[in-house]
């Protein structure tokens, strides 16, 4: 059976690049998630007292978005290699907003949790919204 190529021009094919990327960034928002359940685990005060819901919600929902977001990109890495006729220019806009989308959301909430104003999360959850459009 031969092998599908993405391009004939591109040094990184964008299928690789999504392999790449979503796998590294699986890892890292996975390992955010042991991070969170160690804290948990540990009873730590800034992240479980009543005080810090908000944090813990931020937190775990930068974890969750990330992790779903990882999935997406190595989905789209398939899909790129099944659907070799996908004209570039729609392609590369797809990836790009993707890959912008999952540091985006994800990185919002983080941000988001790390400071809270009276049980609101920070600035920082201002890149939620944008990262969701890009992901549209």
């Amino acid at each position: 059976m031969a092998e599908i190529s993405d391009t004939a021009t591109s040094p990184t094919p964008p299928s690789g690049l999504h392999l790449s990327f979503g796998w590294m960034s699986l890892l890292v928002f996975l390992s955010l998630g042991l991070v969170l359940e160690a804290l948990h685990g540990f009873k730590v005060g800034w992240y479980l007292d009543v005080g810090h819901e908000t944090r813990r919600l931020m937190w775990t929902l930068g974890h969750a978005h990330g992790t779903l977001l990882s999935l997406v990109n190595l989905g789209l890495a398939f899909t790129i290699r099944a659907l070799p006729g996908w004209a570039p220019g729609p392609r590369r806009l797809a990836s790009r907003a993707l890959i912008a989308a999952t540091v985006l959301m994800p990185g919002g909430f983080l941000l988001g949790g790390l400071y809270i104003y009276g049980g609101d999360p920070g600035v920082g959850i201002l890149l939620v919204p944008v990262g969701a459009l890009l992901l549209l």
